[in-house]
């Protein structure tokens, strides 16, 4: 169960930008596993959130993902640290 104010693990990529929608693809066909927002289409920057419950499965996943499809873990943009 998840708790309403548990905060989601959040992850950042970079991927080629055609790449988006097959990891939207991807990821959303692990019903609940994992959750895609683009921040940069042009740049191929994407933020990646999970369950904190499901960190096992999710880390598993991104894990492969990056090893078989170019994706290059990165720090997160300094713009999602300020509070809108």
């Amino acid at each position: 169960m998840i708790l309403p104010d548990a905060p989601f693990v959040k992850r950042h990529y970079r991927i080629a930008p055609a790449d988006i929608a097959w990891l939207r693809f991807v990821l959303e066909s692990y019903d609940g596993l994992a959750f895609v927002r683009s921040l940069d289409g042009r740049a191929g920057l994407v933020e990646v959130a999970y369950p904190p419950t499901r960190r096992d499965d999710a880390e598993a996943l991104l894990a492969e993902l990056q090893r078989t499809a170019a994706m290059e873990a990165i720090a997160p943009p300094s713009a999602l640290d300020d509070p809108l």
